[in-house]
């Protein structure tokens, strides 16, 4: 087996051919092996039908695996097919991966794109969109997960799955058929404003309430320069106002930072999503009146200097320097924007008092956004193979087992410590209940409390509480330990609040016209947005975009989604 895997590591370098010849060569490399015993069968049994049941003989899989840089972060020595993960399933229920493929970002997706085109896939894989779901059932490519689901996920990720309602089951279900485990997207809830507090309390400025809140902090952090930033040659100030991504707004995927959604909220616009409108009918958020308002609001923030005037010259790399340098102290972000970049600012200048603060976006002081796609990525089992049930029997191992019976491993507790990325487990996905942040913030802040015992936390909920009471007892305090305690006690004691409302993001496949016309739709949406904010064109230019956007292909995709809603 140990040559098996050396050929398989070789076939990758070889591209489409050398994995279709391992493909094909290896459907099984150890599936059920015919035995009269009836001890044997009775186990084998018990492996196939229930989460955690293990199977008598070693069952190997052939798996598309997700990788990651720098190894994941994994200890010296551990690899995607020997880890903490790896060999935690293999004693539990006794399979082990072996990689057909092993890439990371977009050259994974390609590698899934060809074996997909192929017809010939691992035995498992993670592929990354409904529509590759939809593919793949079309084409009769992989298996119904239906009883697998209905044996093999514990009860506790079947709670997990069921804390998002509906509509993760329904994203998987074809013709009252399971034909693909969905990973869970958790709600990351409104971004936040991150301000140097430092900087506020130097200019004996208040925490900011409302949006004029902020942009009235920004301006005094310009002009009252409490960073000691300076001028340049011109005498334009060194200190900048809020970082902006060019991106501006965030898709329905995960939450990102330095974007402007919640400016957007104020005026009940929500691009690039797919929402219901006051007459109850779905409409694409970026082509609507409250949009205009809203980017029209914006460009006079722009003029102001408000947000950064070179903002359209920024790269993600840039925004970090200048917040890490000192030259910008505030911008939108998620709760885990401690984590990247603050983290890296504050250990550069431990002065530097970032604080997250819940900006009200309307009349009644409540916080709206926008929900976020439930799923991204999808484990699928291909169409014969003898186990497909290890699928959901390794997502019950990894994400109950581990988290709930692992609090007291020393190798999963080394894991969360070097921050570990979750490309190291086989299936590179999480599963975890809706609410998990706010389930997490409240089980963490009664144990610091001392209204909740420490042992009675998951293996996660441990990692995090005893970062962030190393940071509350000792004097010298880590930017790992600063980061923790802001992110998981500050910033989800924030969006656990009761005054935040959803909007639902209702559409998030790919419609027949989408496929031909969507990517430039976009690029003529951006290019509209950020020639809007920044001057270029005036407001009524957005007339002429959301014109254009409909003749072509707009309107019909909008009719598209709306009769797949129906």
């Amino acid at each position: 087996m140990n040559r098996l895997k050396q050929t398989l590591k070789k076939c990758v370098a070889f591209g489409v051919t050398g994995i279709m010849l391992i493909l094909a060569g290896c459907k099984s490399p150890a599936g059920f092996v015919s035995n009269d015993n009836e001890e044997y069968n009775a186990r084998m049994e018990e492996a196939r039908t229930t989460p955690f049941g293990a199977y008598p003989e070693t069952i190997e899989y052939t798996l598309g695996k997700m990788t990651s840089v720098n190894n994941s972060n994994m200890p010296e020595n551990d690899t995607y097919t020997d880890n903490a993960y790896t060999r935690y399933i293999k004693s539990v229920i006794n399979v082990q991966n072996v990689d057909v493929f092993e890439a990371n970002d977009s050259q994974y997706d390609t590698n899934v794109s060809m074996v997909i085109s192929m017809g010939s896939l691992p035995d498992i894989m993670v592929v990354s969109s409904q529509d590759e779901v939809e593919q793949l059932v079309e084409a009769g490519l992989i298996e119904d997960l239906t009883e697998s689901y209905n044996n093999c996920i514990s009860d506790r990720i079947r709670k997990m799955y069921e804390s998002y309602g509906d509509s993760l089951k329904d994203m998987v279900t074809y013709d009252g058929k399971i034909m693909a485990l969905p990973e869970t997207n958790i709600t990351d809830g409104p971004n936040l404003v991150w301000l140097r507090k430092d900087w506020m309390d130097k200019l004996g400025l208040s925490e900011p309430h409302t949006i004029d809140d902020v942009v009235n902090i920004v301006k005094h952090f310009i002009s009252e320069d409490p960073g000691n930033n300076g001028v340049d040659a011109s005498g334009k100030p060194n200190t900048v106002g809020l970082a902006v991504d060019t991106d501006v707004t965030g898709e329905c995927g995960y939450s990102s930072e330095f974007l402007l959604d919640i400016i957007f909220a104020c005026f009940g616009a929500y691009p690039k999503q797919w929402i219901m409108n006051d007459d109850g009918e779905i409409v694409y958020g970026s082509v609507t009146d409250e949009a205009k308002e809203a980017l029209s609001y914006i460009n006079s923030l722009y003029n102001q200097g408000v947000i950064d005037n070179d903002f359209l010259l920024r790269t993600s790399t840039n925004i970090c320097e200048l917040i890490e340098n000192g030259l910008c102290g505030s911008f939108f972000g998620p709760w885990w924007a401690p984590n990247n970049p603050l983290a890296n600012a504050v250990s550069r200048n431990p002065d530097a008092d970032w604080q997250p603060y819940l900006i009200a976006t309307d009349s009644d002081g409540t916080t709206s956004y926008h929900s976020q796609n439930p799923c991204y990525k999808y484990v699928v089992v291909r169409k014969g193979y003898e186990h497909p049930e290890i699928a959901a029997k390794m997502i019950s191992v990894m994400f109950d087992k581990v988290r709930f019976d692992c609090t007291d491993s020393e190798e999963f507790k080394n894991y969360y410590q070097l921050n570990v990325e979750p490309t190291a487990r086989p299936l590179s996905i999480n599963v975890d209940y809706n609410n998990a942040l706010s389930i997490c913030y409240r089980n963490i802040d009664a144990t610091i409390s001392g209204r909740k015992n420490p042992d009675s936390l998951e293996l996660l909920e441990r990692s995090f509480y005893d970062a962030c009471s190393e940071y509350i007892k000792n004097a010298n305090k880590t930017s790992t330990q600063w980061a923790a305690y802001m992110s998981r006690i500050k910033a989800c004691s924030l969006i656990a609040q009761d005054n935040i409302k959803v909007v639902d993001s209702l559409y998030f496949k790919t419609t027949d016209t989408m496929k031909s016309h969507w990517w430039r739709l976009k690029a003529k949406e951006k290019e509209a947005y950020l020639k809007i904010i920044s001057g270029e064109e005036d407001i009524s230019y957005f007339d002429r975009f959301v014109k254009e956007w409909n003749e072509q292909g707009g309107q019909t995709i909008t009719s598209e989604v709306s009769e797949s809603m129906k």
